[in-house]
Protein backbone atom coordinates (compact mmCIF):
# COMPACT_ATOMS: atom_id res chain seq x y z
CA UNK A 1 0.00 0.00 0.00
CA UNK A 2 1.37 3.46 -0.87
CA UNK A 3 2.31 5.56 2.13
CA UNK A 4 -0.24 8.22 1.15
CA UNK A 5 -3.07 5.69 1.52
CA UNK A 6 -2.17 4.54 5.03
CA UNK A 7 -3.51 7.52 7.02
CA UNK A 8 -6.80 7.38 5.11
CA UNK A 9 -7.09 3.64 5.76
CA UNK A 10 -6.37 4.17 9.45
CA UNK A 11 -8.96 6.94 9.62
CA UNK A 12 -11.59 4.71 8.01
CA UNK A 13 -10.85 1.90 10.45
CA UNK A 14 -11.11 4.25 13.43
CA UNK A 15 -14.39 5.64 12.13
CA UNK A 16 -15.77 2.12 11.70
CA UNK A 17 -14.67 1.22 15.23
CA UNK A 18 -16.38 4.35 16.63
CA UNK A 19 -19.58 3.56 14.74
CA UNK A 20 -19.58 -0.02 16.00
CA UNK A 21 -18.99 1.13 19.58
CA UNK A 22 -21.75 3.75 19.31
CA UNK A 23 -24.26 1.18 18.04
CA UNK A 24 -23.42 -1.15 20.93
CA UNK A 25 -23.62 1.66 23.50
CA UNK A 26 -27.05 2.77 22.31
CA UNK A 27 -28.22 -0.83 22.17
CA UNK A 28 -27.15 -1.51 25.75
CA UNK A 29 -28.84 1.70 26.93
CA UNK A 30 -32.10 0.73 25.23
CA UNK A 31 -31.93 -2.82 26.57
CA UNK A 32 -31.53 -1.38 30.07
CA UNK A 33 -34.40 1.08 29.63
CA UNK A 34 -37.01 -1.09 27.93
CA UNK A 35 -35.74 -4.66 27.99
CA UNK A 36 -33.96 -6.84 25.46
CA UNK A 37 -37.05 -8.40 23.90
CA UNK A 38 -38.89 -5.08 23.56
CA UNK A 39 -36.01 -3.37 21.80
CA UNK A 40 -35.86 -3.60 18.01
CA UNK A 41 -32.97 -3.26 15.63
CA UNK A 42 -34.79 -0.29 14.10
CA UNK A 43 -34.86 1.48 17.47
CA UNK A 44 -31.16 0.81 18.03
CA UNK A 45 -30.29 2.09 14.56
CA UNK A 46 -32.34 5.24 15.06
CA UNK A 47 -30.71 5.94 18.43
CA UNK A 48 -27.25 5.49 16.89
CA UNK A 49 -28.26 7.61 13.89
CA UNK A 50 -27.54 4.87 11.36
CA UNK A 51 -29.79 2.90 9.03
CA UNK A 52 -30.90 -0.65 9.87
CA UNK A 53 -28.80 -1.87 6.94
CA UNK A 54 -25.75 -0.19 8.51
CA UNK A 55 -26.56 -1.93 11.80
CA UNK A 56 -26.52 -5.29 10.03
CA UNK A 57 -23.20 -4.51 8.37
CA UNK A 58 -21.67 -4.30 11.83
CA UNK A 59 -23.81 -6.86 13.68
CA UNK A 60 -25.47 -9.76 11.82
CA UNK A 61 -28.13 -10.14 14.55
CA UNK A 62 -29.43 -8.32 17.62
CA UNK A 63 -27.72 -10.96 19.73
CA UNK A 64 -24.35 -10.08 18.22
CA UNK A 65 -24.57 -6.48 19.43
CA UNK A 66 -24.48 -7.81 23.01
CA UNK A 67 -21.94 -10.59 22.47
CA UNK A 68 -19.41 -8.39 20.68
CA UNK A 69 -16.45 -7.57 22.94
CA UNK A 70 -14.06 -4.91 21.66
CA UNK A 71 -11.41 -6.26 24.05
CA UNK A 72 -11.13 -9.62 22.26
CA UNK A 73 -8.62 -8.47 19.60
CA UNK A 74 -6.66 -6.56 22.25
CA UNK A 75 -6.42 -9.69 24.38
CA UNK A 76 -5.37 -11.70 21.34
CA UNK A 77 -2.55 -9.30 20.57
CA UNK A 78 -1.45 -9.30 24.21
CA UNK A 79 -1.29 -13.10 24.11
CA UNK A 80 0.82 -13.06 20.97
CA UNK A 81 3.17 -10.50 22.55
CA UNK A 82 4.01 -12.71 25.55
CA UNK A 83 7.56 -14.13 25.72
CA UNK A 84 8.00 -17.23 23.57
CA UNK A 85 9.29 -19.31 26.47
CA UNK A 86 6.00 -19.05 28.39
CA UNK A 87 3.65 -22.03 28.26
CA UNK A 88 0.43 -21.05 26.41
CA UNK A 89 -1.64 -21.17 29.61
CA UNK A 90 0.82 -18.91 31.44
CA UNK A 91 0.92 -16.60 28.42
CA UNK A 92 -2.88 -16.39 28.49
CA UNK A 93 -2.90 -15.58 32.20
CA UNK A 94 -0.33 -12.82 31.72
CA UNK A 95 -2.27 -11.42 28.75
CA UNK A 96 -5.53 -11.39 30.71
CA UNK A 97 -4.05 -9.41 33.56
CA UNK A 98 -2.28 -6.97 31.24
CA UNK A 99 -5.52 -6.17 29.40
CA UNK A 100 -8.36 -6.80 31.84
CA UNK A 101 -6.57 -6.16 35.11
CA UNK A 102 -6.01 -2.49 34.27
CA UNK A 103 -9.45 -1.63 32.89
CA UNK A 104 -10.98 1.62 34.19
CA UNK A 105 -14.10 1.30 36.34
CA UNK A 106 -16.33 2.56 33.52
CA UNK A 107 -15.20 -0.20 31.17
CA UNK A 108 -15.56 -2.78 33.92
CA UNK A 109 -19.15 -1.61 34.41
CA UNK A 110 -19.85 -2.14 30.70
CA UNK A 111 -18.43 -5.67 30.89
CA UNK A 112 -20.58 -6.38 33.95
CA UNK A 113 -23.69 -5.01 32.22
CA UNK A 114 -23.13 -7.21 29.17
CA UNK A 115 -22.55 -10.27 31.36
CA UNK A 116 -25.75 -9.65 33.35
CA UNK A 117 -27.79 -9.34 30.17
CA UNK A 118 -26.27 -12.48 28.61
CA UNK A 119 -27.11 -14.50 31.71
CA UNK A 120 -30.68 -13.16 31.86
CA UNK A 121 -31.73 -13.80 28.23
CA UNK A 122 -31.99 -17.48 27.20
CA UNK A 123 -31.05 -16.94 23.55
CA UNK A 124 -28.00 -14.93 24.58
CA UNK A 125 -26.93 -17.67 27.00
CA UNK A 126 -27.22 -20.22 24.20
CA UNK A 127 -25.22 -18.04 21.83
CA UNK A 128 -22.59 -17.57 24.53
CA UNK A 129 -21.97 -21.32 24.49
CA UNK A 130 -21.57 -21.10 20.71
CA UNK A 131 -19.00 -18.37 21.29
CA UNK A 132 -17.07 -20.65 23.64
CA UNK A 133 -16.97 -23.27 20.87
CA UNK A 134 -15.67 -20.69 18.38
CA UNK A 135 -13.06 -19.60 20.89
CA UNK A 136 -11.82 -23.19 21.14
CA UNK A 137 -11.01 -23.11 17.43
CA UNK A 138 -9.40 -19.67 17.68
CA UNK A 139 -7.32 -20.59 20.73
CA UNK A 140 -6.18 -23.82 19.07
CA UNK A 141 -4.92 -21.75 16.14
CA UNK A 142 -2.98 -19.25 18.22
CA UNK A 143 -1.55 -21.95 20.51
CA UNK A 144 -0.45 -23.91 17.43
CA UNK A 145 1.22 -20.82 16.04
CA UNK A 146 2.96 -20.24 19.36
CA UNK A 147 4.38 -23.76 19.69
CA UNK A 148 4.99 -24.44 16.00
CA UNK A 149 2.40 -27.19 15.55
CA UNK A 150 -0.82 -27.63 13.60
CA UNK A 151 -4.16 -26.49 15.07
CA UNK A 152 -5.50 -30.05 14.70
CA UNK A 153 -2.59 -31.52 16.67
CA UNK A 154 -4.24 -33.54 19.50
CA UNK A 155 -1.99 -31.96 22.15
CA UNK A 156 -2.81 -28.45 20.93
CA UNK A 157 -6.55 -29.16 20.88
CA UNK A 158 -6.36 -30.71 24.35
CA UNK A 159 -4.77 -27.55 25.76
CA UNK A 160 -7.28 -25.35 23.94
CA UNK A 161 -10.22 -27.47 25.05
CA UNK A 162 -9.04 -27.52 28.65
CA UNK A 163 -8.68 -23.73 28.71
CA UNK A 164 -12.15 -23.22 27.23
CA UNK A 165 -13.57 -25.73 29.70
CA UNK A 166 -12.03 -23.78 32.56
CA UNK A 167 -13.53 -20.60 31.12
CA UNK A 168 -17.02 -22.12 30.93
CA UNK A 169 -16.73 -23.51 34.45
CA UNK A 170 -15.55 -20.17 35.85
CA UNK A 171 -18.34 -18.29 34.06
CA UNK A 172 -21.05 -20.55 35.46
CA UNK A 173 -19.45 -20.67 38.91
CA UNK A 174 -19.24 -16.87 39.13
CA UNK A 175 -22.99 -16.54 38.64
CA UNK A 176 -25.01 -13.37 38.10
CA UNK A 177 -23.71 -10.14 39.58
CA UNK A 178 -20.10 -11.24 39.95
CA UNK A 179 -17.67 -8.35 40.01
CA UNK A 180 -15.46 -8.44 36.89
CA UNK A 181 -12.23 -8.26 38.89
CA UNK A 182 -13.41 -11.08 41.17
CA UNK A 183 -14.29 -13.17 38.13
CA UNK A 184 -10.89 -12.45 36.58
CA UNK A 185 -9.14 -13.52 39.78
CA UNK A 186 -11.21 -16.72 39.96
CA UNK A 187 -10.53 -17.51 36.30
CA UNK A 188 -6.83 -16.90 36.77
CA UNK A 189 -6.76 -19.21 39.81
CA UNK A 190 -8.52 -21.93 37.81
CA UNK A 191 -6.08 -21.54 34.93
CA UNK A 192 -3.18 -21.72 37.39
CA UNK A 193 -4.63 -24.99 38.72
CA UNK A 194 -4.84 -26.30 35.15
CA UNK A 195 -1.28 -25.15 34.45
CA UNK A 196 -0.09 -27.02 37.56
CA UNK A 197 -1.54 -30.28 36.21
CA UNK A 198 -4.88 -30.31 38.04
CA UNK A 199 -3.63 -31.55 41.45
CA UNK A 200 -6.36 -32.69 43.85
Amino acid sequence: MPDDDRPATGLRERKKARTKAAIQQHAMRLFSEQGYQATTVEQIAAAAEVSPSTFFRYFPTKEDVVLYDALDPVLLEAFRAQPAELHPIKALREAMWSVLGELPEGELAVQSERDTLIRAVPELRARMLDEFAKNLELFAEIVADRVGRRPDDPAVRTVAGAVIGVGISAWYTAGPGAEPRDFLAALDASLAHLEAGLPL
